[in-house]
């Protein structure tokens, strides 16, 4: 009988301690994970391994042109006989005569120090920071001349390297219709009658666009494939990074040409699902873009009457004091989500010289209006960078936000050095980073179905990569 109590007493001990370690607290992989992150965050090689593996969701804010980096469009201009100007730096079609500074792209890759200038000059890189950051960068995109419409290879550039850095989702931002519009709204001249203008517009024949941006996206998509080796027993990786796109409107056109150019995007993203919003491209402090902000504004609340499910995303606040009168810092990022309808808002580093810069924080929130945050080219084009920049300010207002790159190839960044910036100049700890890439993707404007795939993946890709953190031995 003794033996018999023995054996109940250890029976029962034993069951006693299986409970207490089923009802324990272990700590979770997640708060591991952000513990592991705050024991290396001022260890720049063990951050930058981590940030690597990091699953970042996506990429919203990106200028597909200004992705690219300097190296591969030098080396399709080589493949398709094209020249480089020397004075600028920029490829050209045309005579090649390096004795007149017009040497085959192909020579360029053979000369070191030329080619080493053509990159200097394509990009931010080596970039002298005492002098005017913000004109170097957008002059960049002139310098690519025709490579810059192999729109196929670009993405499947853009793809295979975000695949690379763990990013899943891109929105890249492309002008689809190859001038098209502009040719038609300033073949119609401007009347400041939106009703009439688009009744015009859409009876002279403005279904062409659509036809042309179909075909496009068309022969990319096939180019894509083809370059990944998609569909075969051995595909590149970023044959699995879903890609959407944004239809730009250059904002520095007349007033004619703009509405003809938004008018097409919002016709475009209604008749192709792979076109999901339209966006106002070109410095936000040109001359023209400063003048008619307002009337922009304007006319997108009027297109936004006649096609509501159509999505807008705008640059705004992408100012700072000097580089515009103080009036125009104002207001842009104000008007952007109040008479733009924008439910996603790129850079807006200038949002606290806003009127009512306060409420208008609280507006966003109450809104969920998102902040596009490129931390690579704020700095590089304004000079905004650490506790300057607004990031911190956007978070502890509720504003949701997601990192971006903005244009990559221009800045020589990657999704993964921002995420870098964010923790080391902005102090942003793991679950804040995973809070903004879950952003990026429930911010997105992918359709339904492919959204709820999207977040399942991020969260999958999460708990598989919380589950292999260890501490540094």
């Amino acid at each position: 009988m003794r033996d018999r109590a023995t054996l109940i007493v250890v029976a029962s001990i034993a069951f006693a301690a299986h409970l207490t370690a089923q009802h324990a607290r272990p700590p979770s992989e997640a708060a591991a994970t952000s513990r592991y992150l705050a024991a290396i965050r001022n260890s720049p090689s063990l951050l930058l391994a981590f940030l690597n593996e990091m699953p970042k969701g996506g990429d919203l804010h990106n200028h597909l042109s200004g992705a690219i980096y300097a190296e591969s469009y030098l080396r399709w201009a080589a493949a398709d006989n094209l020249c480089v100007a020397t004075a600028t730096m920029t490829i050209v079609g045309g005579t090649c005569d390096a004795a007149s500074g017009r040497p085959e792209a192909a020579q360029v890759l053979q000369d070191g120090a030329l080619y080493s200038q053509a990159i200097d000059g394509m990009s931010m890189r080596n970039w002298n920071h005492a002098l005017n950051g913000h004109d170097h960068f957008f002059d960049t995109f002139a310098k690519f001349g025709p490579t810059s419409l192999k729109t196929g290879d670009m993405v499947a550039e853009v793809t295979a390297r975000a695949a690379a850095e763990h990013v899943s989702y891109l929105e890249l931002m492309v002008t689809l219709d190859g001038g098209l519009s502009a040719i038609k709204g300033a073949a119609a001249g401007w009347d400041p009658d939106f009703d009439r203008t688009r009744e015009r517009l859409l009876a002279a024949g403005f279904a062409d666009i659509i036809a042309v941006a179909k075909r496009r996206l068309d022969d990319a998509d096939a180019r894509r494939a083809a370059v990944l080796r998609c569909g075969t027993p051995q595909p590149d990786a970023g044959c699995g990074v879903a890609v959407r796109f944004i239809y730009q409107v250059g904002r520095s056109a007349p007033p004619q040409t703009v509405f003809a150019q938004m008018l097409a995007g919002f016709e475009v993203v209604t008749h192709d699902p792979r076109v999901v919003a339209l966006n106002l491209v070109a410095p936000e402090d040109g001359m023209v873009a400063v003048r008619d902000f307002s009337l922009h504004m304007r006319m997108l609340d009027f297109l936004h009457r006649h096609y509501p499910q159509v999505a807008i995303t705008l640059h705004a606040g992408e100012l700072t004091m000097g580089l515009v009168p103080p009036e125009a810092l104002r207001f842009h990022v104000g008007e952007s989500v109040r008479i733009g309808h924008a439910r996603r808002v790129g850079h807006a580093t200038a949002v606290m010289y806003e009127d009512g810069a306060l409420d208008l924080l609280r507006e966003m929130a109450a809104k969920r209006v998102l902040v596009e945050i490129a931390l690579s080219s704020s700095d590089m084009i304004l000079g905004v960078a650490g506790a300057r920049h607004p990031l911190r300010t956007y978070l502890q207002y509720g504003v949701p936000v997601a990192l971006v790159t903005d244009d990559a190839g221009v800045s020589r960044t990657s999704l993964t050095q921002e995420y870098r910036r964010a923790v080391e100049e902005q102090g942003l700890d793991y679950p804040t980073l995973k809070k903004l890439a879950r952003n990026s993707i429930a911010f997105s404007f992918a359709d339904a179905a492919s959204k709820t795939r999207l977040e399942s993946d991020l969260d999958a890709a999460f708990r598989s990569f919380e589950s292999r953190r260890r501490p540094p031995s």
